[in-house]
């Protein structure tokens, strides 16, 4: 007879303080032990992972699927239509490094780099706006507005449906009413189909060009691969672009030292952009998790099917991976961070948003030497969400 290991208690660490601050819960959770049984918002149960040594090893434990197909407790998450499921994010080998084959070829650094003058004339023209307010919320009028630019560009979105796509993909992340979230996904299916068909029948130099024309001995996108991707790419190159572009100054404008010394030393911005995708990406887990055998994490066990959550901004802050790891440094050596990812699921599009952070911020730097929070540091409002850290809006000063 088998024996039923009882599952521990639930905990319940999203509160209003986790949301404003999720740090000394992570440092709270990585004392007590590596992986923990808690309540999600929703009140669904899912294990944490909070320790790097344990996240960097399940990053890469091919017994972790992220197929929702192989949840034993009804996993739902973030619901979407099956013509826009079928991507990176939701399926493992082999279909995975097939599909990931055939979209590195959109991604070369030809691809990228053709977008590097594109990425610094938006973000003048943006800082013009800035410049004409004096006073404005940078995620409104900057951080949000310049990667669906880039996104714009990169899938060759013509300039008149600009518009109507930004706010469609505005509305799918912040939704106004219920329902607006599903009414916002149906919108960009159909428009990123009508897209695809129009870039089939006319292809450029784009990357939605690419990929429809991408080949591997043979094999290609069918056309659910294609738009399930197309709208992978504009989820994950907007938001968390836009979220790293306001957290990142933000953590300059708290750490002076920080800011005047990457004032003096340009060069130093490379650096800068990796401490703070370590220090402060709004994206707090990786992909959620389903052992497809019963596993333990630094020796907790965990049943076949169940919630895993890699806590990924946890793991960057451990101070037994990192000195001092709540210490904001751009010149810290150690950069090897797992805020893109790690293994078989690394982010494909990481030299596009080192791009867009480095530029943004540059141009920022440059164009506003005297920029400053327009209110108190700690009356910034961040969104409650568990998954995403996030401000809703950020003040400045420019003039």
């Amino acid at each position: 007879m088998t024996r039923q290991i009882p599952s521990p208690a639930l905990s319940q660490p999203f509160d209003q303080d986790f949301f404003n601050d999720p740090y000394p819960v992570y440092a709270r959770l990585r004392a007590q032990g590596p992986a923990h049984r808690v309540a999600l918002p929703d009140g669904s149960a899912a294990w944490l992972v909070t320790r790097e040594r344990e996240v960097r090893a399940a990053l890469t434990d091919l017994r972790l699927s992220v197929n929702k197909a192989h949840s034993t407790t009804g996993y739902q998450g973030f619901a979407l239509p099956a013509a826009l499921d079928r991507n990176l994010l939701n399926i493992d080998p082999d279909d995975h490094l097939r599909l990931r084959r055939l979209v590195s070829k959109g991604f070369t650094p030809r691809q990228v780099e053709r977008l590097r003058e594109r990425v610094a004339a938006a973000a003048e023209d943006l800082a013009d706006h800035l410049a004409a307010l004096g006073q404005a919320d940078l995620v409104s009028e900057f951080a949000n507005p310049l990667p669906l630019v880039v996104i714009g560009d990169l899938l060759d979105v013509p300039p008149a449906d600009r518009r109507p796509f930004s706010e469609w993909v505005s509305a799918m992340f912040a939704p106004q009413h219920p329902g607006h979230t599903a009414e916002s996904i149906d919108r960009i299916h159909h428009f990123l189909l009508d897209l695809i068909a129009t870039r089939r029948a006319h292809p450029g130099d784009d990357l939605l060009s690419a990929l429809i024309d991408a080949r591997d001995d043979g094999d290609r996108l069918s056309e659910d691969e294609l738009v399930s991707l197309a709208f992978l790419i504009l989820m994950a190159g907007s938001e968390n672009a836009q979220h790293l572009i306001s957290s990142g100054l933000l953590a300059l404008l708290r750490h002076p030292e920080q800011l005047a010394l990457l004032r003096s030393r340009p060069d130093l911005m490379p650096g800068a952009v990796e401490e703070i995708l370590r220090f402060a990406h709004p994206n707090q887990m990786a992909i959620r998790r389903f052992p497809t055998e019963p596993i333990e994490i630094g020796g907790v066990p965990i049943p076949c099917g169940e919630t895993v959550l890699l806590c990924l901004a946890s793991a960057n802050r451990d101070p037994d991976r990192y000195g001092e790891p709540d210490r904001f440094d751009i010149r810290r050596a150690d950069v090897a961070h797992l805020a893109l990812g790690h293994g078989l699921h690394y982010c494909l599009g990481a030299a596009l948003a080192r791009l867009e952070i480095g530029t943004a911020l540059a141009t920022l730097l440059r164009r506003f030497p005297n920029v400053q929070l327009a209110v108190p540091a700690d009356s910034l409002e961040w969104r409650a969400s568990f998954r995403s850290h996030a401000l809703r809006q950020l003040p400045v000063r420019v003039g």
